[in-house]
């Protein structure tokens, strides 16, 4: 049988037309409006007044009063007494910038995924999990002096603040950060002076520390002389290789990146510092939401980008806020285009007082193959369990075994507590109601624990 050879033709077809559809540019479509006026209490605020470091944190929303005296009848009476029951079982204190203020949808708050993150309502609020507490993480465990916590090899979370721009309602430090409220008495950080260095003593004796975490609270609320003087104290250290500024600053309030000039210069010079001597320094955010990412968010980035300073995001994956495809990959795609990489997304930690918030690890898991695919790899956020305990993040897939009915995953974390096994735990109110009842029993929650324990060492073998 012979076979006919083609001749390579010289003529080259024209590309098909690409239509994008439209879908798929969504991720640029960054509010430029004067969204702010919409707000009685802001309706006469101009935007080179608003969009200002100053006039964001002197109108910091921080009662109820207040938030009535700025929304006027935007909302009812009824919401406003919701609030006030909702703050009474809250582990956080109200705190929220006009910013963030601006951008909830109050023709409809109570779906608005902004306001859901940071302004509790007892209407939506249910019981916490049996399993739940209040330093879920054991960071307080894992630290060896007050404000840093050590429980990587190679990595160390020092704290030195206790305050923050906003205040999440899932804070996962609700045992430290902000005020005392009604259920929780706060761990105060006291002492900075010698606490601070202590926790520069302890980092610099431990000679396989190369990567620090500063966090808080939150460093946006560090003075320019504090985010210089620690950046440049760890830098110095032989052994520290790159440190991470964290903050949530740049989703609550952007406005500080433009218009607070020496903060944003003192973190430059630590940049520079860092490249100087061939050592990284990084900012780490936090957004939960496609809303959270206006055009002042890419504006500060541009920022950013024009002094080499690159910031990864840190997401937290919540119901009625993120937990389906069509969201996270919105999420994902803006903050690209805006050059945030996403980083991770984090089941939401298993603190106190916002049990209605948290997802079940099927729905995220699902999540999580819409995510992967939809743009680059290096923009792909892992997804994570932050494992009660203190066995450290673990990629969500990688569990030794997990119960859909009874909602228990066993985690194990070699690198970091080998032979120890680490539970994440379902919502209830995702599970049917014969399991819902026996989680109500002290016998039968501990019968389902200790078979879920006991088929992940059977998997282990």
């Amino acid at each position: 049988m012979s076979i006919e050879l083609l001749a390579p033709t010289t003529e080259v077809a024209e590309p098909p037309e690409i239509l994008a559809e439209p879908r798929t540019l969504a991720h640029r479509e960054l509010r430029r409006d004067d969204y702010w006026r919409a707000l009685p209490g802001y309706a006469a605020v101009d935007a080179d007044t608003f969009h200002t470091h100053t006039f964001q944190t002197r109108h910091t929303v921080t009662n109820v009063r207040q938030l009535s005296e700025t929304l006027g009848g935007l909302a009812p009476e009824s919401f406003y007494a919701d609030v006030v029951a909702g703050l009474k079982r809250a582990p956080m204190a109200l705190r929220i910038s006009p910013y963030l203020l601006s951008l909830i949808d109050w023709a409809n708050p109570y779906e608005d995924p902004i306001r859901t993150q940071f302004m509790p309502v007892a209407s939506q609020q249910v019981k916490d999990h049996p399993e739940l507490r209040l330093d879920s993480l054991h960071e307080q465990k894992d630290s060896p002096v007050p404000g840093l916590t050590h429980r990587y090899p190679d990595k160390a979370l020092f704290l030195p603040l206790d305050s923050c721009p906003v205040y999440c309602r899932f804070c996962t430090r609700s045992y430290a950060i902000g005020g005392d409220t009604e259920t929780v008495e706060k761990l105060k950080f006291t002492g900075r002076s010698q606490r601070w260095e202590d926790a520069f003593a302890y980092i610099e004796s431990r000679p396989e520390l190369e990567d620090i975490v500063i966090s808080g609270g939150d460093t946006y609320n560090l003075s320019a002389g504090h985010i210089q003087e620690i950046g440049e104290r760890l830098l110095r250290m032989p052994n520290i290789r790159r440190i991470r500024y964290a903050t949530k600053g740049l989703a609550v309030l952007p406005q500080k990146i433009l218009t607070d000039h020496p903060w944003v210069d003192a973190l430059t010079r630590v940049v520079e510092l860092g490249r100087t001597l061939h050592k990284e320094v990084v900012i780490h955010t936090h957004f939960n939401h496609p809303n959270e990412v206006t055009g002042v968010t890419q504006d500060a980035l541009n920022r950013l980008t024009e002094r080499g300073i690159t910031v990864r995001s840190q997401t937290v994956l919540q119901s009625g806020v993120n937990d389906n495809a069509s969201t996270m990959q919105l999420l994902v795609r803006r903050l690209s285009y805006v050059n945030i990489h996403p980083y991770y997304v984090y089941f939401h930690d298993m603190v106190p007082g916002v049990e209605d918030l948290r997802t079940t690890l099927a729905a995220g898991l699902k999540i999580e193959k819409f995510v992967r695919g939809h743009t680059a790899g290096f923009n792909t956020p892992s997804f994570v369990v932050d494992t009660m305990g203190g066995g450290g993040k673990r990629d969500a897939h990688s569990y030794e075994y997990y119960n859909r009915e009874s909602g228990i995953a066993v985690y194990t974390s070699p690198g970091v507590k080998p032979g120890t096994f680490f539970l994440y735990f379902d919502p209830l109110k995702a599970l049917s109601e014969a399991y819902q009842l026996r989680w109500q029993h002290a016998g039968a929650r501990n019968e389902m624990i200790q078979q879920a324990l006991a088929e992940a060492r059977r998997a282990g073998r």
